[in-house]
């Protein structure tokens, strides 16, 4: 299991990181280990930015060590378009990963077009 990651001054200003608060707790839970990436990019918030404006703004964000399972299971508290999830799971695929899943606590409504 992997949380997502926060940019180190993001996490310290916010003083929490969601993702992994409940990466922790479901992982004491089912007994399986975190692993850990960092997002190495200072982000501007992405409340404002649609689809193709996140991916793009995502690239290059996150790292991991490698090796890393052959299954991983991101835990984040909100997808909104997929893209931070979507970044993430490109790193952990680059790096070893045969499958990832994402588990989230909640999900913004989509758009209706």
């Amino acid at each position: 299991m992997l949380a997502v990651p926060m940019y180190p001054a993001r996490a310290k200003a916010r003083g929490f990181n969601q993702a992994q608060w409940l990466a922790e707790r479901l992982g004491e839970r089912i007994h399986k280990p975190l692993l850990q990436a960092r997002c190495v990019k200072h982000l501007p918030s992405q409340r404002a930015l649609n689809r193709r404006e996140r991916q793009q703004n995502l690239l290059g964000a996150f790292t991991v060590k490698s090796p890393v399972p052959a299954h991983v299971t991101i835990i984040d508290d909100v997808v909104t378009t997929g893209a931070t999830g979507h970044a993430l799971a490109s790193v952990l695929l680059v790096n070893g990963a045969q499958r990832v899943d994402i588990w989230a606590a909640a999900r913004t409504p989509l758009q209706k077009s």
